[in-house]
């Protein structure tokens, strides 16, 4: 039995055979036999050899009758070996020197691993770059020392581990007895690409560890071959692209036969990372020309997310390097190519790691190609006549005109990935005071601009993120702080205010400066009525400060002494360093201004003072204007100034969607995801919890539940309260997600006191959630007493959702009156009246509902629509025989003021008696209608509400509200829960309350008389 085996595949090496024999001929260590086979060769590599080794007993060749692939013909070798150790060496690679061998016999007599790895040297071949290649050997020849079995899988074959190290067959000795039985172990279909990956990935698996020897032992000709750089044919990529595929669907084969989590886990990031190099290829070696079809057939053949992750990919690498190199590239071939393919990607509908990955790199791609796309905008925002420069720290929402330009200030310019590409900086340029920002504020800005970006400019003007002018001819109301409010910084506001060139030029044209408005001090807030009091009545600010910055201002300009003094003891003043002045003028008030600010830093120790007291300049800066503006007023008679209105927007920040859940909690994934949506305000926190922590107190713990608040009002406080009921329950989180923009400018009304305006927030979830094609959605009045699974896992099939049916309505619907069955055939036209469901738990089938309406229609549905019950109304016309019905055990609605008897019992039989036997054994008790377990503690099914209530942290708050009801006496039917659309307030519902007691005929006529009377139908 020789001490070594070497097992040397040849396939059309004709030319770099013998330089391989000879390495191995001229080792000084000689107990070694040498199998070659050749893999039908269809050149003279065959001939070659026998010339080469004729004579030398130890070398043996073998020949493949027809060609098999690499694996397969290591295969052969390694069954054909005898040695205590193998050595695998490819046939276009050599040993490095005559005393290898010595080397690896004197180090594996001091080891006793199954596996020793040794150094190689990477030599470029056919135009590799000689960096690549250096690369290549600082990677295969980390120093490890020794790792066990567990630490090389690890290691080598995870994302956790960072695939550590090469993962070569050369350069590595086994055990004899090891390689065959690992190979033996291994599949006998053909193998071409990443071969390497899945036979050490089994070797390593049946091995007991690897030790490193800093032997530098093999040449590896890299660039010969398949690791070359020069471009292949669509049919050649095409053809790795299977034959990786192949590799990788055998290790995961082999790692699930072991049914070991750790191996099979490792074989899926194994897997990713073969794909990876699939992409490389793509990149690298595929001409442009053949690029789309070629990721199109990428696509079929790994699947959309796993190709579509790598596509995604080349547009992340691609913008980014423009994004850090600081280039704007106005067209860029390249990126266009990557971001086409990328785009045709149309992901499945299963949430696995390659859909989390996909999403992953899609986001973060889309929001580089944003600052891209926003980074071009600069370019012609330098071109601009009039420019108004927006200050802020954070991604904020701008109008779309290239007039308004952001300037980024903050901390975040020096950290990593911190800086906006897509907007101007005030640290741009040689000279700027940006390291002064926390105590200038936007002044650092007015620096910036006035040093480095006036150029080409009529005029200049500066606004906050928060704050706008009013560009449009209308005058709006103003809070006493002389401020417009609004939300959001929209289509719609843009529209309302003129926030674009046309009204920006039509308001400044001729003016040489442009302010907000002065105000009398005397009309906002405080006890002060002059500049000077206003300064002194500021908590944080020092009063000296403003004294010291008049001595300064009066020692620098003296004809300004008069001005200073008039304008503090004045009683109108504009903030907020708002204003647009013709160019010239500005930098001549630039002039003025900083130098004074400065003599006020050199003076002024500020070393002890507080957060808001180090914005001193910034303060001071906006008195100085005030006294400036009145020296130009009465020194230049010629001077032609303007005020306009200041918009406050409450929302300027940008909102992004919400991201799957399984970016944060990728341990979902295998669970199972169950998304559940709830719809509250703050007054109803307790209540929701209450609803949160019996659904997950009954839930199946092996599921995972991504439940999500839409809410526009919920603090902070109260988030965490949330949270910390959550918390307890490992195997669910919750989110919070504002809707107010999205409801934004649509006239949301109920007619309803009982029904809150978050009812039309299920309208939304379809586009919300719209990496689930399935939702689960709760009102907040109820508790889930089953297992929510087996609800969230019915069969929608093309069905849009599933809901019990409504046995209040279709108690109605029998009444002797008529008046409900004639409004839901003819108002609602329905066709199957009783076939009416109740919209407070439903299932979605979020998929279908998209390719039935938009968000956008549905809003406008609800917007024209005029219903007894609103949204539920409309979800039952517009779903009508397109629903799952369920079992009432999953809506159980409670017996509110003695509905049972006095409406549910005119239901339908059969009805009726499933609802009554629901109330044996409730999945779901919902307390719908106005009486509740917290206004009346004796209500129908009140016990079991208040045996999950007692396990929120609003179980006291809850408690208070039922003892302030008892004190107060309030009617328990009149109690406010939510902001309602129809205020409960109204003093007609004094009179019409007792009369026509919610639910009655009575009521519904006197409500469609109201409704005539406003002018609907």
């Amino acid at each position: 039995m020789p001490r070594f085996s070497i097992v040397v595949p040849v396939y059309n090496i004709e030319k770099y055979i013998c330089r391989c024999i000879e390495s191995i001929q001229a080792q000084n260590y000689v107990d070694y036999e040498v199998i070659l086979v050749d893999d039908a060769s269809e050149d003279s590599s065959a001939s070659v050899i026998e010339k080469a080794i004729a004579g030398d007993k130890r070398f043996t060749l073998l020949v493949n009758s027809a060609n098999q692939g690499l694996h397969l013909t290591r295969k052969i070798g390694v069954r054909a070996s005898t040695g205590e150790y193998l050595i695998f060496v490819d046939g276009d690679d050599e040993l490095s020197s005559p005393e290898v061998l010595t080397q690896l016999e004197k180090a594996l007599n001091s080891s006793s691993v199954d596996i020793l790895r040794f150094g190689l040297r990477a030599i470029p071949e056919n135009g590799m770059p000689k960096n690549t290649a250096e690369h290549f050997q600082i990677w295969a020849n980390e120093n490890r020392g020794y790792a066990n079995r567990q630490e090389l899988l690890s290691d080598m074959f995870t994302l956790k581990g960072g695939y550590r190290y090469a993962w070569n067959m050369t350069h590595r000795v086994f055990k004899g007895p090891l390689i065959r039985n690992a190979f033996s172990l291994m599949t006998n279909s053909r193998l071409d690409r990443a071969e390497d990956a899945y036979e050490l990935f089994i070797t390593v698996d049946q091995a007991n560890g690897e030790q490193y020897q800093d032997i530098l032992g093999y040449d590896y000709h890299i660039g010969l071959g398949v690791t070359g750089t020069s471009k292949i044919s669509l049919t050649r990529f095409i053809l790795e692209a299977k034959q990786i595929k192949n590799c990788y669907e055998k290790m995961i084969e082999y790692a699930n036969k072991r049914h070991d989590s750790f191996l099979e886990s490792a074989a899926l990031d194994t897997k990713e990372k073969l794909l990876e190099s699939v992409g490389n290829t793509l990149v690298e070696r595929v001409s442009a020309t053949d690029f789309l079809e070629a990721a199109k057939t990428f696509r079929s053949i790994v699947g959309d997310a796993e190709a579509g992750n790598e596509l995604w990919r080349f547009v992340r690498d691609r913008a980014y390097q423009f994004i850090s190199d600081g280039q704007l590239p106005s067209n860029d071939d390249v990126l266009n190519l990557y971001l086409a393919a990328a785009n045709e990607v149309k992901t499945s509908d299963a949430i696995d790691s390659h859909f989390i990955n996909y999403m992953r790199m899609k986001h973060i791609a889309e929001s580089h190609i944003e600052q891209l796309n926003g980074a071009k905008r600069l370019e012609e925002c330098r071109k601009e006549r009039v420019k108004i420069f927006i200050t802020s720290h954070k991604r904020v929402d701008i109008p779309k005109d290239p007039c308004f330009q952001l300037v980024q200030v903050g901390q975040d310019l020096t950290r990593p990935n911190g800086r906006f590409i897509d907007s101007f900086h005030d640290d741009d340029g040689d000279d700027n005071i940006s390291d002064r920002n926390p105590m200038y504020c936007e002044m650092t800005v007015q620096y910036w601009a006035w040093k480095n970006a006036l150029e080409d400019s009529d005029y200049v003007g500066f606004c906050h993120y928060r704050r706008y002018f009013n560009f449009s001819e209308n005058t709006y109301p103003e809070n006493p702080y002389g401020e417009i409010i609004d939300t959001y910084i929209d289509d719609k506001s843009i529209k309302k205010y003129g926030l674009d060139r046309k009204h920006i030029e039509r308001a400044i044209n001729g003016y040489d400066l442009i302010t907000t408005g002065f105000h009398s001090l005397a009309a906002i807030p405080g006890d002060f009525t002059t500049p000077q009091e206003h300064y002194e009545a500021a908590p944080l600010l020092h009063k000296k400060d403003l004294s010291t910055i008049i001595n300064i201002l009066i020692d620098k300009h003296p004809d300004y002494e008069r001005d200073a003094r008039e304008f503090l003891n004045s009683h109108k003043a504009c903030f907020c360093n708002m204003y647009i002045m013709r160019t010239a003028l500005f930098s001549e008030y630039c002039e003025w201004l900083f130098p004074i600010l400065e003599q006020f830093m050199h003076e002024c120790d500020m070393s002890l003072y507080s957060k808001e007291a180090l914005r001193t300049p910034g303060h001071l800066a906006e008195r100085l204007f005030n006294i400036y503006y009145r020296h130009l007023i009465r020194t230049n008679k010629n001077l032609k100034t303007k005020q306009l209105q200041c918009v406050h927007f409450e929302s300027p920040d940008k909102q992004y969607p919400i991201e799957p859940i399984v970016f944060s909690h990728p341990e979902a994934i295998k669970m199972g995801i169950i998304p559940v949506v709830f719809a509250s305000d703050s007054a109803y926190v307790p209540m929701l919890t209450t609803t949160i922590v019996s659904m997950l107190a009954n839930a199946d713990p092996t599921r995972f539940y991504d439940i999500i608040i839409l809410e526009r009002n919920i603090g902070g406080e109260k988030r965490e309260l949330i949270k910390s009921a959550v918390s307890q329950y490992k195997n669910a989180s919750i989110r919070f997600h504002n809707v107010s923009r999205m409801i934004s400018g649509y006239d949301l009304t109920t007619n309803n006191q009982h029904i809150s305006m978050e009812t039309y927030y299920r309208f939304l979830v379809q586009e919300i959630l719209d990496c689930y094609d399935k939702v689960l959605y709760l009102d907040s009045d109820l508790i889930v007493k089953g297992n929510i699974r087996e609800l969230y896992d019915i069969e929608l099939g093309d069905n849009l959702l599933a809901a019990a049916h409504d046995i209040d309505y279709l108690g109605n619907l029998n009444m002797n009156d008529g008046k409900r069955l004639t409004y839901t055939t003819q108002t609602l036209k329905l066709k199957k009246p009783y076939n009416y469901f109740q919209a407070g738990v439903l299932l979605l089938n979020t998929r279908a509902l998209r390719k039935l309406h938009t968000v956008s229609e549905w809003m406008d549905i609800v917007t024209r629509a005029n219903y007894i019950y609103d949204d539920q109304d409309i979800l039952n016309t517009e779903c009508q025989d397109r629903v799952v019905f369920l079992p009432f055990e999953w809506n159980v609605m409670h017996d509110c003021g003695g509905r049972i008897d006095s409406v549910f019992k005119f239901a339908p039989n059969e009805i009726y008696d499933a609802y009554m036997a629901s109330r044996v054994n409730p999945k779901i008790i919902h307390y719908a209608g106005w009486e509740k377990p917290w206004v009346n503690p004796e209500c129908d099914y009140a016990p079991e509400y208040w045996q999950y209530a007692r396990k929120t942290p609003f179980y006291e708050m809850l408690i208070a509200k039922l003892a302030k009801n008892s004190v107060t006496g309030q009617a328990t039917n009149t109690m406010p829960i939510h902001e309602k659309a129809v205020s409960p307030t109204n003093p007609l519902r004094k009179i019409i309350d007792p009369i026509a007691p919610y639910g009655t005929a009575r009521r519904e006529v006197l409500k469609s008389i109201g409704r005539a009377v406003q002018g609907k139908k």
